[in-house]
């Protein structure tokens, strides 16, 4: 049976150990052991996190992961994901796709122990020594080869793939344990909105089965323009693509997500390549059909760097 919903009674013999993840299943099988029904029940209900049902979709969600010192400066974006991870259902695993890793065709990254890729140059020492040693999920990545394949995808596997900074870097603002599976999807080269929003949709089905769907990019990202000085004010054009961002994304704009090019305000200025636009019609397409949206402000780092969020679904 599926684990119990935090709150619920629970008995003895109703509940397989087997299904209890972790120290959950350790604790509950020190109560079988003991024959202690109400510490049982306590532990369960006090400490069982809440999980995905049929009738529960996971969201689907898009961040902007900046530049790679958000790792050690999270601004006002980070304390707000690390706040979100806390409020989600635990996933069975987190599927990211960033532009930092591109490939001829769709890869997906399979190994268990995938590693901490320090993709970037020039910033300081510290940023090179974290690393975050989430597990893998082969299991997921088999399961995502398989939707690509059926959706008409050619996508092998990359079974020493490890997780760039797109991936690792806001992953570990929202789960800062490193305790659940993290895996990748790679950005096929040549990809477009429309590809971007198929691509999401063909993952989909994932969500039904526990797992958080990410696109990590950047709501603007035009780094010829970006100000390392301390606190500069934001660009104008920044912020009018950044609001008529959160306008499309809360209208369920699908036409508008995909012709950004030509009705968003500012959309080449604020996006020079289109790389790290499109993980948000991507995650946009991983989400439900009637998902309300819920905007994340994150502010603007670098003058030119919106830090946007946006959550396809609910939290909790």
């Amino acid at each position: 049976m599926g684990e119990p919903a935090a709150g619920a009674g629970v008995h003895l013999g109703t509940l397989n150990a087997a299904s209890l993840r972790g120290s959950l299943q350790q604790t509950w099988l020190c109560c079988i052991l003991d024959n202690n029904h109400e510490r049982c029940c306590a532990f369960i209900r006090r400490a069982a996190p809440p999980t995905v049902t049929g009738m529960n979709r996971m969201p689907s969600l898009f961040v902007s992961h900046g530049a790679p010192t958000f790792a050690i400066e999270p601004g006002q974006a980070g304390p707000q994901l690390q706040a979100l991870g806390a409020r989600l259902p635990r996933p069975k695993a987190v599927l990211v796709m960033s532009p930092h890793w591109m490939t001829p065709q769709v890869q997906v990254g399979t190994s268990a122990a995938p590693e901490t890729i320090h993709d970037f140059g020039g910033f300081p020492r510290e940023l090179y020594a974290i690393q975050y040693p989430a597990p893998g999920s082969p299991e997921v990545a088999h399961r995502a080869l398989a939707l690509l394949q059926a959706d008409g995808w050619t996508a092998v596997e990359a079974p020493h793939q490890g997780l760039d900074h797109g991936a690792w870097v806001p992953v570990r603002h929202l789960f800062p344990a490193a305790d659940v599976p993290v895996l990748q999807v790679s950005m096929p080269r040549g990809l477009d909105a429309a590809g971007a929003v198929r691509l999401g949709r063909a993952l989909a089905p994932l969500s039904e089965e526990s797992v958080l769907i990410i696109g990590s990019g950047s709501i603007t990202h035009n780094l010829y323009e970006v100000k390392w000085e301390p606190g500069p004010e934001p660009e104008a054009y920044a912020a009018e693509f950044t609001a008529w961002a959160r306008q499309a994304v809360q209208r369920r704009d699908e036409p508008g997500l995909v012709n950004y090019l030509s009705v968003a305000p500012h959309a080449r200025r604020a996006h020079p390549t289109p790389d790290h636009y499109l993980p948000l019609p991507f995650a946009f397409g991983a989400s439900a059909p009637d998902a309300v949206t819920q905007v994340i402000d994150g502010g603007t780092t670098h003058g030119v760097l919106a830090m946007d969020a946006y959550l396809f679904g609910q939290a909790a």
